[in-house]
């Protein structure tokens, strides 16, 4: 029996790009949403529609013949007007559920955050029952809270829908986490936040994708579960925290990459108290004057700086089938490996 074909959206993003290799390697047939066209993922058979999330033509078209949507695709950051975040992250996923029931497309999976649930408290051991944010200092999570509950909302025996919250993935071709810790290392210019002994979970890219394929075949068999004690129970209309399930104290960690990669590790402390006050300082000026770029600390950085957040895999594992691969030991090593040899090649 065919494989049904496959969207994603997203899918020259770090992610998106490994989803693709993964869907390629078992054979699916694979449709790309986007602005900028991916001359290798098309020279290997991939469909490209370009377009944007708010081009109702080019969703539509991306979606015709589609059996599963991967929505990976989103305006992410931590500063920014909230409209620059609302139109992609949730009129862009509105007009794809909408193209998706017009198309009799019957499965959405979509690619949330962890920080749909922040308050400004610890989180620790945090499960899926916690309330969505509605209150938050940056405009990502409050738009990536409201377009999770319209894709859950969404959900029904035409279209079964779940969302999955990958927590700060990373590996080998991370464009954005790690290569933003090392820059602001080597300029000098990195503190730690707090204590320096909060916990973070964190998600290796291939586990990330994993993830999202075990989503894909939970959604198909869901029909076929009774909700039972102790059983796997229905995957459809509910979201689940990804991670490795291997909680890091944040800084010791960065401080073990630094180390193997031949750098001074961060030593120097900040207050949470004080970083916050520099946050606010730094978004009254952004706000005030035309200045490019992210702020170097905002509120919500420095919450996330300091405080414990990782999360309980029990919903996951049990109800996904999901289970990390990639050991956090496994991925640091071979992260490490990797930017040492391109730091002696002169491409680091």
């Amino acid at each position: 029996m065919a494989q049904p074909k496959v969207l994603v959206t997203g899918g020259t993003g770090f992610l998106g790009r490994r989803l693709v290799e993964r869907l390629l390697a078992t054979g699916r047939e694979v449709t790309l949403l986007g602005r900028t066209p991916a001359p290798d993922l098309e020279s290997r058979g991939v469909r490209f529609v370009r377009g944007s999330l708010e081009d109702v033509s080019a969703v539509t078209a991306a979606c015709t013949g589609a059996g599963v949507v991967f929505h990976l695709a989103a305006r992410v950051g931590v500063w920014g007007r909230q409209e620059d975040f609302f139109r992609p992250n949730v009129l862009g996923t509105r007009l794809l559920l909408d193209a998706c029931r017009q198309q009799g497309v019957p499965h959405f999976i979509h690619t949330s955050t962890p920080s749909v649930v922040y308050h400004g408290r610890d989180l620790a051991g945090a499960d899926e029952s916690l309330p969505l944010t509605t209150d938050c200092p940056s405009p990502y999570p409050i738009t990536k809270a409201i377009a999770e509950r319209e894709v859950l909302a969404a959900n029904s025996d035409a279209l079964r829908t779940i969302a999955l919250r990958p927590h700060l993935i990373w590996g080998v071709g991370d464009p954005h986490l790690v290569p933003r810790i090392l820059e602001r290392a080597r300029a000098g210019r990195l503190r730690i936040v707090g204590t320096g002994r909060n916990r973070v979970d964190m998600v290796h890219v291939e586990n990330a994708v994993d993830a999202q394929l075990r989503a894909e075949e939970a959604l198909r068999v869901c029909h076929l579960l009774d909700d039972k004690p102790g059983g796997a129970r229905r995957a459809d209309g509910r979201a689940f925290f990804i991670t490795n399930g291997e909680p890091v104290v944040l800084w010791d960690w960065i401080n073990e990459l630094l180390r193997g990669l031949g750098e001074p590790p961060v030593t120097r402390h900040l207050s949470l108290g004080a970083a916050s006050a520099i946050g606010a300082a730094c978004e009254l000026a952004w706000r005030l004057f035309p200045l490019r770029g992210e702020p170097p600390m905002t509120r919500f950085i420095a919450a996330e700086l300091a405080k414990d957040h990782w999360f309980d895999l029990t919903a996951a594992r049990r109800d996904l089938g999901y289970v990390p691969r990639v050991s956090m030991a496994e991925g640091t090593a071979a992260l490490i490996a990797h930017l040492r040899g391109g730091f002696k090649s002169g491409t680091g």
